[in-house]
């Protein structure tokens, strides 16, 4: 008679335990046990515990393969269904092997879990688990073939504001350090240029060394906010004059309000990194079309007629931040890896276990949030663009799309910023991009050791084929790879699928609230027209620019949101749910942790000494999927 010793482990999650019977049939290559209903004295399965239980065979199973646990009603008790984190076997050999679920697991319901080491698809070689990874995948491809998640008190006022103020009021509720110094340094140049660099859109500006034709700005225009005796060309030489160009906005018909169509300015600005290491923006040009209606806004206008060039380009650039850089290149693609991921690999499968913690919740905050944000009445909805300027932006930006966008080493260099100062989200990023890399080095060398192993693994190549037709609609000049040919290029794809999904994301959405609550530092609507001449504008005409009451609520309402941490947020480089079995990649995981917390502590170091401190890539502060 053999003894299987089986440890089961009921998640400690609200409700995670059953009052149901539960039985485990053991199955290994010799054979398979009796169906075996797990029973201890007293009560089992309870939230957070785990019990262990006996399971008999007549004979020796040999090497075990599967076990398939089924949960059964008990009496006529309502329904409860139950979170199973995993089970530990050890056979009468003394091997313990690790059988992942993390699962809930409804009454009546079978689950067949694989154990043991991570597995690719040509390296199976019993007929019961190759049938079980094509069961397994055929299911999956089925449930997944139909979502596509299609793009579809104050709050509600429409009195307008009387005075800045005013709008301070609404922030009762909520406020953050970082928001009340928005509040208060909005309208300041050296302000407005720092946020470029460390706020939620650091990926636009580069390096500017011959300006667009269509942007005639003079040495004589920008000569006095240079440093003395310096000039425009020779700036540009040194590598300080700096550019932000939002071309792909041009041209793209806003929304209509009551009966008047909005405006999107989809023009130019300058900026300047002068001697005390602060950019500042020197020009602004809210078209792409020079013309008398279209003058360049300098800093030596009046106060107001400058303000208003920097909202209208700021209202740009945040509609572009909101639709393009957050939910489109972090939220929406990461809805084709995870499906990608749940169609093309068993859970069996190495890059399943490595990549599927970092996909927890997406599903869920992408489905509300496109009723939400696009929705009727959403903030994008109400936004200058609308819902359908919006997917027009979403749509010309992913035909512009490139590999090197996303690779964050490669995207600073083409922007020509590695050496500008203050710029701590590359300092930051870079840093855990390394650290992201070398992980997913490690794991990925593991379990491919050759080249070889990478190009007849085919799981893995329908997983990236998948990503590339269904991502980036098969646009070979976007440079996304369609195949992979070497472990070098699995590893450098993979790294940039978590850094996205984690670093990326925290990047554009954690500052929402901070940055975005106080509307008139940006706002994703604006009601009159861009000034077109220089000199007609006053504080009056700054009110009647912003948005009003009600919509001013709903976009700070929905930077709160968007800001917002689960209770039970998870940080990167947490690893919950255990779900490799072999050591290495266990140690791999410690060594990880241990860098992220190293990279943590320097970040907090730097953050005392600054102003404005810099916390949204903290990796304590970074969540392991796109959450939120």
């Amino acid at each position: 008679m053999a003894e299987y010793k089986v440890e089961v482990t009921t998640g400690n999650l609200q409700s995670a335990g059953t009052s149901d019977h539960i039985y485990v049939t053991l199955f290994g290559s010799k054979g398979q046990s009796d169906r075996t209903e797990l029973d201890n004295y007293g009560i089992d399965f309870t939230a957070g515990t785990t019990g262990i239980y006996t399971v008999k065979s007549s004979l020796s199973l040999g090497e075990l393969l599967l076990v398939k646990v089924e949960k059964d009603p008990f009496f006529l008790l309502p329904e409860n269904e139950w979170y199973l984190s995993k089970l530990v076997v050890t056979t009468p050999e003394g091997d313990a092997i690790l059988f992942p679920c993390y699962r809930w697991i409804s009454r009546g319901e079978m689950v067949e879990l694989r154990g043991g080491r991570a597995m690719k698809v040509f390296e199976e070689k019993h007929p019961l688990l190759i049938e079980h990874r094509e069961m397994e995948l055929a299911l999956k491809k089925s449930f997944y073939h139909g979502i596509e998640l299609v793009l579809k008190g104050l709050l509600g006022s429409a009195e307008k504001w009387e005075s800045i103020e005013d709008m301070k009021k609404i922030f009762w509720y909520k406020r953050t350090t970082m928001s009340d110094y928005v509040a208060e340094h909005w309208k300041e140049d050296d302000f407005y240029g720092y946020q470029f660099l460390n706020a939620t859109n650091p990926n636009v500006i580069k390096r500017c060394t011959v300006l667009p034709r269509n942007f005639p700005v003079t040495e004589e225009m920008v000569k006095p906010f240079l440093e003395k005796g310096s000039s425009l060309k020779s700036e540009m030489k040194k590598g300080n004059i700096f550019l932000c160009d939002k071309k792909k906005m041009d041209g793209i018909p806003p929304r209509t309000y009551n009966g008047e169509t909005l405006h999107v300015t989809g023009g130019f600005c300058l900026f300047y990194m002068n001697p005390n290491n602060k950019l500042m923006p020197i020009a602004i040009q809210l078209h792409q079309q020079p013309s008398e209606e279209n003058p360049i806004f300098l800093p030596s206008d009046t106060e107001t007629d400058w303000l208003l060039a920097k909202m209208f380009f700021k209202s740009a650039d945040l509609i572009d931040h909101e639709a393009v850089h957050h939910l489109m290149n972090t939220h929406f693609l990461a809805e084709v890896y995870i499906l990608a991921t749940v169609r093309s690999f068993p859970v069996i499968h190495p890059l399943y276990k490595l990549l599927f913690p970092h996909f927890r919740y997406t599903l869920h905050i992408n489905t509300t949030g496109r009723t939400a944000l696009l929705g009727p009445g959403g903030a994008l909805n109400i936004s200058s663009l609308g819902t359908d300027g919006v997917i027009e932006l979403m749509r010309r930006a992913l035909s512009e799309l490139t590999y090197s966008t996303f690779c964050l080493p490669e995207n600073i260099a083409a922007r020509g910023l590695e050496s500008i100062p203050n710029f701590y989200y590359r300092d930051d990023g870079l840093k855990l991009w390394n650290i992201i890399n070398s992980f997913v080095k490690a794991i990925v060398e593991y379990y491919y050791p050759s080249d070889r192993e990478v190009q007849k693994d085919t799981e893995l190549q329908e997983w990236i084929s998948e990503i590339f037709t269904h991502g980036f609609l098969g646009n070979k000049a976007s440079g996304f790879p369609a195949s992979f040919r070497s472990v070098k290029e699995v590893v450098k794809f993979i790294t940039m699928v978590i850094f996205t999904m984690t670093a990326q994301h925290a990047a554009v959405n954690n500052g929402q609230f901070d940055y975005s609550s106080w509307v008139p530092n940006g706002s994703l609507l604006l009601h009159k027209p861009p000034p077109t001449t220089k000199g007609q504008s006053s504080m009056k005409t700054i009110m009647e620019t912003l948005p009003n009451v009600g919509e001013t609520v709903t976009f700070a309402a929905m930077a709160r949101t968007l800001s917002e941490q689960y209770s039970d947020m998870v940080v990167l480089g947490a690893y919950p749910e255990e779900r490799f079995n072999e050591p290495a990649p266990k140690q791999m995981i410690k060594e990880f942790q241990a860098e992220l917390s190293s990279l943590s502590e320097a970040i907090a170091k730097r953050n005392s000494e600054l102003e404005i401190p810099y916390t949204y890539l903290d990796p304590s502060q970074i969540e392991n999927s796109v959450a939120t």
